[in-house]
């Protein structure tokens, strides 16, 4: 389980078992291992909700169950509020990539921080975010804001997340080659250079030096590897290869025919 000081996620009169499951799941997927469940619908624990947490079962064994939204968040000294609908209440609206930024500042301050989720049907309360420090709000679809509850907390898990790991950008698989050096990529461009000056490519004559430019311009632009490089000399000797077989054997003539 986690050690680092983390949020707690708070789920308050969930409905169904499977979505209490649902939202361990996306806990755990993203490091998140602290849940408090206020007032469920269905009692607990929830035979059901085991049973959609899967891999993240022990989550679900550790989570503190709670009578009221206030008993819950009693020990905290932030609370966010999830909602997808403005309430009328003054408090400031954050986006969850700003919420999880402001939590990571608080945790480090050696402040606890409490993430309100409301039940299924209706979200939360007004009673509970009033409760609460700040809202975060999702940019979602105005004409269709609802958000299952797991995946509400999926995204804010996403956030936080993103704010804690060391998550590089982009990544290029090497699938057992590396990159072509220089060298290769030279080698590479006089092998066509001489098989497309074979076949006639560099025509006309004096547009030569631009095209075999243009040629080495391309191979310098691209990400070959060098497996990428066997490949092509493979393709330019097959060619080579194909159409010796291809070209009909020459038949000598004799002068003294007819």
């Amino acid at each position: 389980m986690q050690t680092s000081p983390i949020p707690d996620i708070i789920l308050v009169a969930p409905q169904m078992g499977e979505n209490i499951g649902a939202a361990a799941r996306a806990m755990w997927n993203f490091g998140l291992d602290r849940m408090r469940v206020v007032a469920p619908r269905d009692g607990w624990p929830n035979e059901k909700a085991v049973a959609m947490a899967s891999g993240a079962g022990r989550l679900l064994d550790q989570a503190q169950l709670f009578d009221t939204t206030a008993d819950a968040i009693s020990e905290f000294d932030y609370v966010f509020a999830t909602t997808a609908r403005p309430r009328g209440l003054t408090k400031p609206v954050v986006s969850p990539e700003r919420a999880m930024q402001q939590t990571r500042e608080l945790l480090a301050e050696g402040q606890r921080v409490g993430l309100l989720f409301g039940a299924e049907r209706a979200g939360l309360e007004n009673t509970d975010i009033a409760r609460a420090n700040a809202i975060i709000t999702v940019p979602v679809n105005p004409e269709f804001p609802s958000l299952n509850l797991a995946q509400c907390v999926l995204l804010l898990g996403y956030e936080w997340r993103r704010q804690t790991a060391d998550i590089v950008p982009e990544v290029m698989e090497l699938a057992k080659t590396r990159y072509a050096t220089a060298g290769d990529i030279e080698r590479l461009g006089d092998h066509f250079e001489e098989r497309l000056a074979n076949a006639g490519f560099f025509f006309p004559e004096d547009k030569a030096p631009h095209m075999k430019m243009s040629l080495r311009n391309m191979w310098g632009r691209l990400p070959l590897t060098q497996s990428d490089v066997q490949i092509l000399h493979g393709m330019l000797r097959q060619f080579v290869r194909w159409k010796e077989r291809a070209s009909p054997p020459h038949v000598p003539t004799s002068d003294n025919e007819g």
